[in-house]
């Protein structure tokens, strides 16, 4: 079950995915939002859903950053 609101964290430091509840040792990367984190494996299926939802469309080219 996914923890909810500002929950990511339990007393011993562990951070956990906002969206499915893993802990960051059962991922392998958890990526730090303001409010939020998210695991590698949920970005990975937001991907395949918006991939899916665009019908295959190949993904737009970004810009170089400046600065």
């Amino acid at each position: 079950m996914a923890r909810r609101g500002r929950d990511y964290q339990d007393g011993h430091g562990t951070l956990y995915c906002s969206f499915c509840g893993k802990s960051q040792n059962e991922v392998r990367k958890l990526v730090a939002g303001p409010t939020a984190y998210i695991c590698d494996e949920c970005i990975e299926l937001c991907r395949c859903i918006v991939e899916e939802d665009e019908g295959g469309l190949p993904r737009r080219k970004e810009e170089p950053r400046k600065g």
